[in-house]
């Protein structure tokens, strides 16, 4: 037995002192090195030889142990009989430890010439390593060129080590031919034979959904601006699955693909300002939520499957984005057929998708509400005319950016959902219409300032109506004339559009969707003419902006394509026609 454990423990030492002595790589090894670990090649093949010789001792000594016993006086009478059975298993015990001696041996003489392969085939590879030479290849004209780049610049972003960038000019090569694709593939680099790209599954189909609450849980919380959204959506629920079931009646079992979607709300993150958010609760403008909102409800109920970001963390872990300053790809496919997000998430991803913002550019849809004419969009044409803006040359295709009205037929017109009314609904509210009741459409006190002229000539003929916002004091720009209600919600603003006869504008906001919800609630709308028209070029609001368009009025949209008797435009600034056109309106039934 003790023999036995002797054997047993020195095959666990020799397991244990080559466990480890032959890995190829470490987790702390670049993806891009070959490391074999040579270290200690000498001490493994000299353990080795000291087990060897160890057994071969153990060996002898056995044998001359039974030699002391045949020559003992123990082998006569019977009472020799048990030491000689005793002994009998020994000549087999002995064989073993022969065995074993012989196949450590064996072993030894094996470790050694792998030991011998791997020094030769190390030295190889690190010859390889210490002699990248920058190829010249009319394929890659811009390859010495990024080379010379990773030199200067490989430490200035971390993301270059992720990918195993070391300071040597074998692994910009490998990351410039790997990861990005300035470089053609290096000879020496394992290079696995492409298999054919097996044929794509079949996408899931997209089914129309009846439920909106799983909408709800994933829009999250934690920002207020998500809070008026989600209520907007509860608010036209029903609406909006009436909607999805005369659709699926239309679709007649048409088959249509799932598409996985992601939604960055670029304007409400925390890098960006999220300026919206703090101003939900004080009157500041909601076109923008508004729209955000009916894009979330459409790409739901149509049962597309949606991811919905408003942080720069989140977005960085949907797309896969490298550790670091964001100058390197992806580290993986982008797995959105869709991206829909706004001018501050779209800069948010050119900052930390590197060349895969490029790649992908196709798949994303901008949510633009004012529109991006093509010569601001072209970066060379716009850097040699002077359309350089804060806001273009993106170069993507112009159908790209969704509008929130149909300005121009270069961008894609997304719209939103103004609210729908039944038979019975139109006829209470035309019953419950109050002809000399106005409602004011501005929130903020701000916008107020400087209209006393014209309020007091409306005054005379009219109740005015306000919603402006306040803590504690009414707000020095309101006139004491005016009943000001204070920052409503959603519901009891439409349920005093409902009884107002008149929605005057004062010229600010502009375009936004309120004026047309007070036209599908049976008001008026009276706006503003601009003149001369207000542009990038002459307005401080649009200057920036990456469109040379001109506005006539506070809603061009609703001045072009609706018009009398629902929408009035006049000069402000003439109070006769001011006043006729008031006169005219509380005689006008709409």
């Amino acid at each position: 037995i003790f023999v036995l454990g002797i054997g047993f423990f020195t095959l666990c030492f020799l397991m244990t002192s080559l466990g480890g002595q032959f890995s190829a790589k470490r987790l702390g090894d670049s993806p891009f090195t070959i490391r074999t670990e040579v270290m200690g090649a000498l001490e493994s093949r000299g353990v080795l030889r000291r087990m060897s010789d160890m057994l071969e001792m153990l060996m002898k000594r056995m044998d001359i142990l039974a030699r002391l016993e045949n020559s003992t006086d123990f082998h006569k009478g019977d009472e020799a009989r048990f030491p000689l059975d005793r002994f009998q298993p020994a000549a087999g015990l002995m064989e073993r430890i022969q065995a074993i001696a012989q196949n450590v041996s064996d072993i030894a003489i094996k470790v050694d010439q792998i030991l011998r392969n791997s020094l030769l085939s190390g030295k190889v590879v690190e010859g390889r390593r210490d002699q990248c030479e920058v190829p010249r290849d009319p394929k890659y004209p811009d390859c010495a060129g990024k080379v010379e780049w990773m030199r200067a610049r490989w430490t200035s972003d971390p993301c270059y080590a992720f990918f195993g960038v070391d300071g040597t000019e074998c692994s910009f090569l490998i990351y410039l031919s790997e990861v990005e694709w300035f470089c053609p593939p290096l000879p020496w680099r394992n290079q696995t034979e492409p298999l054919p790209s097996p044929p794509p599954l079949p996408r899931g189909q997209a089914a129309v959904r009846s439920d909106l609450s799983a909408l709800l849980e994933l829009i999250g919380t934690g920002k207020e601006s998500l809070s008026f959204m989600k209520k907007r959506i509860r608010h036209l629920g029903q609406q909006w699955l009436r909607a999805a079931r005369r659709l699926q009646q239309k679709l007649k079992g048409r088959q249509r693909d799932l598409k996985h979607i992601l939604i960055h709300i670029g304007f409400l993150t925390e890098e960006s300002g999220d300026v919206f958010s703090p101003r939900v609760l004080k009157g500041g403008p909601l076109g923008e939520m508004v729209q955000w909102a009916d894009i979330l409800a459409a790409l739901f109920l149509l049962g597309h499957s949606l991811r919905v970001t408003v942080s720069l963390k989140e977005l960085q872990g949907h797309l896969g984005v490298p550790p670091g300053r964001g100058n390197c790809p992806l580290t993986s496919p982008l797995p959105f057929d869709l991206i829909y997000t706004d001018y501050h998430g779209l800069q948010q991803m050119k900052q930390h998708m590197g060349l895969s913002f490029k790649k992908y550019r196709c798949r994303v849809r901008v949510i633009d509400t004012f529109g991006t004419e093509p010569a601001y969009n072209h970066e060379e044409y716009a850097t040699l005319r002077g359309y350089r803006t804060n806001w273009g040359y993106w170069n993507l295709q112009p159908a790209q950016f969704m509008t929130m009205f149909p300005h121009t037929p270069d961008n894609s017109f997304m719209g939103f959902v103004s609210e729908e009314l039944n038979k019975t609904e139109r006829q209470l509210i035309k019953s419950n219409k109050v002809s000399s009741m106005a409602v004011v459409y501005g929130k903020e006190a701000s916008i107020w300032k400087g209209k006393e002229k014209f309020l007091a000539i409306l005054n005379k003929y009219m109740e005015i109506h306000g919603t402006v916002y306040y803590e504690t004091q009414r707000p020095p720009e309101v006139p004491a004339f005016v009943k000001n209600h204070g920052l409503l919600p959603q519901h009891e603003f439409q349920q005093l559009l409902r009884k107002a006869k008149l929605f005057i504008g004062f010229g600010f906001p502009y375009e936004g969707p309120a004026p047309l919800e007070a036209i599908a609630n049976g008001c008026v709308f009276l706006q503003a003419r601009f003149n001369p028209p207000h542009s990038s070029l002459n307005h401080e609001f649009f200057r920036g902006k990456p469109t040379s368009r001109e506005v006539s009025s506070q809603h061009p949209y609703a001045e072009d394509f609706i018009g009398k008797p629902h929408v009035w435009t006049v000069d402000y600034n003439n109070s006769e026609e001011f006043e006729a056109a008031i006169k005219t309106i509380m005689r006008t039934q709409v």
